[in-house]
């Protein structure tokens, strides 16, 4: 699917030449282990790269660049996955064999190499005045949180299921962290994160494979550094059900949210991985799943009902919107289906449909360029052949008496109940 280069040691370049786009699509990927304090800085600095640079001083200038390359699009964003934090950096440009003229694509290049490599410094630290604005955008996303009261709840329900963990921390840390940032802070994790991050730099488009090498080799000018040690979720048989911990908060609110947390000794990097995306899916993964079915419709039990699976950290989520006092209820209909699934109570139905869901929604991310990128950074790390078909040809292979299996290896750990306070 991409052709792999390495350029340095801890820095990788993946090519896809593909006709399927009209554009050239880039992605650079900067990756280190988790922690907090790491996350606020590089969510700031995320925002303050692609804030202005040091060739173009303003965001009016850099946008009005921009504007003038056809349009082209950049930006940066920071985010988890499993015990990694990253910080990416996406340009799209107009390919420039559907222009009169050329020589945006290699505008496009410098831009992104002023943009990593000549940040906006001003005597030798980032501009306070940018980093306080910047700052401020990241508490103000931090604090969105509390307005959602699903994110909210869910997030609480973490933090208590998995506390100082990187299945409960932020991609964009703490908002005491960010508070008390300072700009040296900021330019120490730039300096770590360019020059210490393993690199993965992404292109997507009609580009000669060769010629566009060299043209990475020549903006892109990496030093190598080791490539980061990958810590694994440890395995582990399910736990025992008899010690469920159960959680009820209050805050000023109508419905009550209910958002069970469940372990699982399948993670990512697990054989049975595939087996477990099959199991969410007939669980409560999409439309046709038992809790929608049978606790949203059947029943009238919640306003909503679903299941996610968070493979990275062995984890599977149940969330429903309920009137707080049908809390034990909804419960143990949510634990029925479960149950149901352990018994072998699965049809072909659910499981037709689950698979044809996946199956979709694995094709549809291939619709788009960054879809191509974000996948395959991800699914790469257990297969660097991997495509969507591939995928696909494994979750068909999945049978009722594998998902029965998985789901015996389900155990519920927390029931967390958000409320209103005038709720029993």
């Amino acid at each position: 699917m991409f052709k792999k280069i390495v350029l340095q040691e801890g820095v990788t370049l993946y090519i896809r030449k593909t006709e399927q786009f009209k554009t050239v699509n880039f992605s650079v990927k900067w990756k280190t282990a988790l922690d907090e304090t790491k996350a606020a800085h590089r969510a700031v600095l995320a925002n303050v790269l692609q804030d202005s640079n040091g060739r173009y001083r303003t965001q009016t200038a850099l946008r009005n660049t921009l504007d003038e390359m056809y349009g082209t699009v950049l930006y940066t964003d920071a985010s988890k996955r499993g015990e990694t934090h990253l910080v990416s950096l996406y340009a799209e440009c107009v390919n420039d064999e559907y222009l009169s003229e050329g020589g945006v694509l290699d505008e496009v290049l410098g831009l992104i190499q002023t943009t990593i490599f000549e940040p906006n410094l001003v005597d030798g630290q980032f501009d306070e005045t940018i980093v306080n604005r910047e700052k401020r955008s990241v508490i103000e996303r931090l604090r969105s949180l509390y307005d959602d009261k699903t994110r909210y709840a869910q997030k609480r329900m973490l933090e208590l299921l998995r506390p100082d963990s990187a299945a409960s921390a932020s991609s964009y840390g703490t908002e005491k962290v960010v508070d008390a940032m300072t700009t040296g802070d900021l330019l120490n994790a730039y300096e770590s994160m360019v020059h210490e991050d393993e690199v993965a730099i992404y292109v997507v488009g009609d580009v000669d494979e060769q010629e566009m090498t060299e043209k990475i080799r020549t903006h892109f000018p990496f030093q190598s550094r080791p490539a980061m040690e990958r810590k694994l979720l440890q395995q582990a048989g399910a736990r025992q059900t008899d010690d469920v911990r159960r959680v009820r908060e209050k805050q000023e609110m109508k419905q009550g949210k209910l958002h069970l947390g469940f372990s699982t000794p399948v993670s990512f990097h697990h054989p049975d991985y595939p087996k477990m995306q099959i199991t969410n899916g007939v669980f409560g993964g999409f439309a046709h799943s038992k809790l929608f079915m049978n606790v949203r419709e059947k029943e009238s039990m919640a306003y909503y009902a679903s299941s996610s699976y968070a493979s990275h950290y062995g984890l599977l989520y149940v969330m429903a919107g309920i009137d707080a006092e049908l809390e034990e209820k909804a419960v143990d209909l949510i634990k029925e289906q479960l149950q149901a699934m352990q018994q072998g109570n699965i049809t072909d139905l659910e499981m037709e449909q689950t698979k044809a869901l996946l199956g979709n929604g694995i094709k549809s991310a291939f619709d788009s360029a960054r879809g191509q990128i974000e996948v395959f950074d991800q699914f790469k790390e257990l297969d660097e052949q991997f495509t969507a078909e591939k995928m696909i040809a494994v979750w068909e292979s999945v049978t009722k008496e594998d998902v029965q299996k998985m789901a015996t290896e389900i155990s519920l750990e927390i029931v967390y109940l958000l409320s209103g306070k005038e709720a029993v």
